[in-house]
């Protein structure tokens, strides 16, 4: 999904009209609603000042918004082969299906991609059991790693008040 589609997404999420999202991020009110929308559409493409005010004004990560161009099927298959060069993500079968793991063998990336996909899994655990609704998903999709140290920090501090009792 391009940076314009994922705009879109996010605001639509957040309910804001381009025009509100525009000025925001400190466009004038005759051009504020024109600028996002050519965002979204592809036909321009933000600085990355304006990535980044547009983020603050969403509430999400720069990160959300600047992912990698994986909007068609090669676009994607490249994105996993860089995976693999960075990080170590291999293909694999299990059972006779296709899946993709992390390579142990590469100690510290291993372990943190570990982590990271660790807290993505019990968050889609929690969305599938019906604990978190999908809003909840997404803004945990769209803050995160932010997000997912604030749970982390919440859950410490609850341990340590029981330890205190």
């Amino acid at each position: 999904m391009a940076i314009g589609e994922r705009i879109k997404r996010i605001r639509n999420f957040r309910k804001l009209t381009q025009k509100d999202l525009g000025l925001a991020i400190g466009f004038d009110e005759n051009t504020a609603d024109v600028r996002v929308a050519q965002y979204e559409t592809g036909t321009r493409t933000p600085k990355e000042k304006y990535i980044n005010a547009i983020a603050a004004v969403l509430q999400i990560s720069p990160s959300a918004l600047s992912v990698p161009d994986i909007d068609n099927y090669i676009g994607v298959l490249q994105t996993l082969f860089a995976l693999e060069d960075i990080y170590g993500l291999k293909i694999n079968s299990i059972d006779g299906e296709l899946c993709l793991a992390l390579d142990k063998s590469i100690g510290t990336s291993y372990l943190t991609m570990f982590d990271m996909f660790s807290a993505w899994q019990t968050q889609s655990e929690k969305l599938k059991n019906g604990e978190i609704s999908q809003e909840d998903y997404d803004n945990w999709r769209y803050n995160y790693p932010k997000i997912e140290a604030e749970h982390t920090r919440a859950a410490l501090d609850a341990r340590w008040q029981d330890q205190q009792k």
